[in-house]
């Protein structure tokens, strides 16, 4: 009996390397809905430099081989490295019963706000490296994340076809989707292309042969908020900007798509972060003059605390203006639009203009946990 059980307690973990790790809100995600972080991997120093001071302020233990800061090409170009991350992989099978690959690569050159340089630009050549590392290493599963762009651009669609038939021809089946986050819980209207892929052998009569494609993957499964419903609401639109005012929520509203919610459920007035955002240097009367919820511009947006938020992009400093304060987000009021858990806390001694750069740069956490929980039921019913 007591090999039984732990028969089936091996069978039920899965085991992740991560890759294009940022400060690690895909990973946490996925590892607060039962998945075992194996490695992480990130090149930039104050992203690593936030995932690990995080790790420490929620306690929370480091992959089992770590955190490696390091060129992600290397995997692929250096051998030392090739065979390095191979025995870990070897590893890791040795303790979980699957074992994966979760990874976003830099998606500006694919950003519709981007310059377009998609594939052969410096960041978008990186994905083909995140996809080529898949295809050698022939992980159990695998998940790419990356802006819609990709996927909706037709100047990238050839691209993004290449990278999906590649990995079918390297075994694997496949399907995808254009998520938002707003349909997890966030309040955030942020979608996102997720593409997963399994290994073919491992789907059991659940492929469509004719395509490669996985027949009734769950996506609809912890979806908590359908888009045509969220449509529907009568959101608010805008009401003159008045420091500190005190609006109600109004009927039909659900509260947890709002940014007031999210704010109140991190208390963001007592977060660490609190203190950290951008004082105006000049133009502070003209900050005051945009209305609560005005977020039509291209800079100068103010969000509505009861409405959701635009896209926590960030770039170039551009945070959106507070609903009801004379000033920019805080870290601790970005951190609660990208649905991080209160106690995620980022470390005090880097730059402000870094730390937006680590938000803006994550995957909302809500949205990383719905789309982990997804796949390990699929991976479950599957793996029985």
């Amino acid at each position: 009996m007591t090999e039984l059980l732990a028969s089936k307690k091996q069978r039920e973990k899965y085991g992740i390397f991560s890759f294009f790790t940022g400060a690690g809100f895909l990973d946490l995600g996925f590892e607060d809905a039962g998945f075992v972080p194996m490695m992480a991997n990130e090149i930039d120093k104050n992203f690593s430099r936030v995932y690990l001071y995080a790790h420490e302020q929620m306690k929370r233990p480091l992959p089992r081989f770590g955190l490696q800061t390091g060129d992600v090409c290397a995997y692929l170009e250096d051998e030392n490295k090739r065979r390095e991350l191979r025995k870990r992989i070897r590893d890791a099978k040795k303790e979980c019963s699957l074992v994966g690959f979760v990874g976003g690569p830099p998606c500006p050159d694919f950003s519709v706000a981007g310059k377009q340089a998609g594939s052969t630009g410096k960041h978008g050549r990186l994905s083909q490296v995140y996809i080529d590392l898949i295809c050698e290493n022939k992980p159990d599963f695998f998940v790419f994340e990356n802006v819609k762009g990709l996927w909706q651009t037709a100047k990238h669609r050839a691209f993004f076809d290449g990278i999906v038939k590649q990995t079918q021809q390297a075994g694997y089946a496949i399907d995808y989707r254009l998520i938002n986050a707003l349909e997890y819980g966030a309040a955030q209207d942020r979608e996102r292309i997720i593409l997963i892929g399994i290994k073919k052998s491992l789907c059991r009569g659940r492929i469509d042969k004719a395509n490669s494609r996985i027949i009734d993957f769950p996506w609809g499964d912890f979806i908590r908020y359908p888009m045509n419903e969220i449509h529907a609401v009568n959101w608010p639109t805008t009401a003159p900007f008045a420091e500190d005012a005190i609006r109600e929520i109004p009927p039909g509203i659900p509260r947890e798509l709002t940014v007031q919610d999210w704010f109140t459920r991190n208390d963001v007035e007592h977060h660490p972060n609190a203190n950290d955002y951008f004082i105006p240097r000049a133009g502070l009367i003209k900050m005051q003059t945009f209305a609560e919820g005005d977020d039509s511009r291209k800079c100068y947006k103010r969000i509505h605390r009861w409405r959701y938020s635009p896209t926590a992009a960030y770039g170039n400093n551009e945070v959106h203006l507070h609903p009801y304060k004379a000033r920019r987000m805080s870290v601790a009021e970005t951190l609660a639009i990208q649905s991080l858990p209160k106690e995620f806390v980022l470390p005090p001694d880097i730059p402000l203009s870094a730390k937006f750069k680590t938000i803006g740069n994550g995957v909302p956490y809500v949205a990383a946990k719905g789309i982990a929980n997804t796949l390990k039921a699929f991976l479950k019913e599957i793996n029985k």
